[in-house]
């Protein structure tokens, strides 16, 4: 190896500039959001596995395999070999090429392609933080490590996933990897799970599970709403009585200190719809949309049980109504029906062991590489597979360098400094795991 330490290096800062720009390219076909955006993660891989191939195998050490389980839908394997057959590794996972949808009109630059400013270090377009901007990283490393003659002693893989970013479509990427057991050689070692972001470590995430709620009602003349059953009033009073019922049997939980977990288990909705009509008619259906974010000390049973026991027997006469409006007409024996129900993928939180020697090494880096030193956290946002793998008897460790609050938001942004301390963080680990560090 032509360093004596890995981190002697520096991250290549205009070639990592230069293949993030080449992915935010197409970013806009890598939005996520079916069926109105279905991303194309393959644009991302074929930029990777043209930028890697003079380092592939036959031309270098790496061995790149592109899995796509659906057609343009790409995962990405990559391993960089070690010297002597062995099964032993580290392993970096949880990149996805994927991102969720930007507006245009609500941005102060352009989201679908990288913007620099402030003299270069701030990097600007949707993904830079989540979670293009690990990939970009990853993928320069690799090309560093390979030119700077490094051989290592266990294993190295890198995968970068598709679909991280909706669970309503599956078997397209880290599902479906898992089911076919193409994880299971990362078992041999840490595996560090790299979406996250503020360096941290990241102590734990959260479970998830996606709701609907769906309100029958009368559709009628607005001046008349003692004629009509209101479905959008109801279903609005009707979370609020959920929420509340959440939020009594789900409270904050002692061990969320332990974990600095940043906030506790939460039910809200994000998306309301009524069927088409005019402003003057009182609305006969409604479809409300949210999620619960869960800490991992509670189990889904529980909540989904309990949650579904009270969603499909909703009080009508408990909701508050408001001047001459009515959930039940009983002239007309009618009344409002509230159909509650779970969809979509449901995603199971975790916490790391902070007592393994892969949370140790990783702290380590942290405070060796990064200005602010290791400052751990846990999140309520969740991730696929984790706490399944964790549970297998993987050691999970998870962490990220963009930043949290860019994370989907206007404007995304992170720092070109603190991927240049990241690129360092990743090599301190990758180095401590050789044979002749002290595991």
């Amino acid at each position: 190896m032509a360093s004596s330490s890995l981190t002697d290096l520096n991250l290549d800062s205009d070639e990592f500039t230069k293949v993030l720009g080449d992915i935010l390219g197409n970013v806009k076909n890598l939005q996520n959001s079916p069926p109105q955006h279905v991303p194309q993660e393959t644009l991302t891989a074929d930029i990777i596995i043209k930028y890697l191939e003079p380092h592939t195998v036959p031309n270098g050490p790496l061995v790149v395999r592109k899995i796509e389980y659906v057609e343009n839908r790409a995962n990405l394997m990559i391993k960089f070999p070690a010297k002597k057959e062995t099964e032993k590794c580290v392993s970096f996972l949880g990149s996805h090429m994927d991102v969720v949808p930007a507006n245009p009109e609500e941005w102060d630059m352009n989201p679908f392609q990288l913007t620099v400013e402030d003299d270069g270090n701030k990097l600007c377009g949707r993904g830079v933080t989540d979670c293009t901007g690990h990939v970009a990283l990853f993928t320069v490393l690799l090309k560093q490590l390979v030119n700077s003659g490094f051989e290592p002693d266990v294993n190295v893989h890198f995968v970068f996933i598709a679909n991280e970013e909706n669970s309503s479509l599956k078997g397209i990427g880290i599902d479906k990897l898992y089911e076919q057991k193409e994880l299971e050689i990362l078992k041999h070692g840490p595996v560090y799970w790299v979406d996250s972001a503020d360096f941290g470590p990241t102590l734990g995430c959260a479970g998830m599970g996606c709701w609907e709620l769906n309100v029958k009602g009368k559709k009628f003349h607005s001046g008349l709403p003692h004629k009509g059953i209101n479905a959008l009033e109801c279903a609005m009073q009707a979370v609020g009585y959920l929420q509340g019922k959440f939020f009594e049997r789900f409270p904050k939980h002692e061990r969320e200190e332990e974990y600095k977990f940043v906030c506790s288990s939460s039910m809200k909705p994000t998306r309301i719809e009524v069927p088409p009509g005019g402003i003057n008619q009182i609305p006969g259906g409604c479809t409300i949309k949210g999620d619960i974010r869960y800490l991992p000390f509670y189990k889904w049973e529980d909540i989904k049980e309990f949650m579904l026991e009270h969603g499909n027997n909703v009080p009508l006469n408990e909701l508050k109504t408001y001047g001459l409006s009515r959930f039940e007409l009983p002239d007309e024996d009618k009344k409002a029906q509230i159909d509650f129900k779970f969809v979509d993928m449901v995603y199971k939180g975790m916490v790391v062991n902070m007592e393994s020697v892969a949370y140790a090494k990783l702290e380590s880096a942290m405070n060796k590489h990064h200005e602010g030193g290791a400052k751990p956290f846990s999140l309520t946002g969740s991730l696929p597979i984790i706490a399944d793998l964790a549970e297998l008897g993987y050691d999970l460790q998870i962490f990220g360098f963009g930043r949290m609050d860019a994370y989907h938001a206007i404007n995304e942004y992170a720092y070109l400094n603190e991927f240049q301390e990241g690129f360092k963080i990743t090599l301190d680990i990758i180095e401590s795991f050789q044979s002749n560090a002290e595991n």
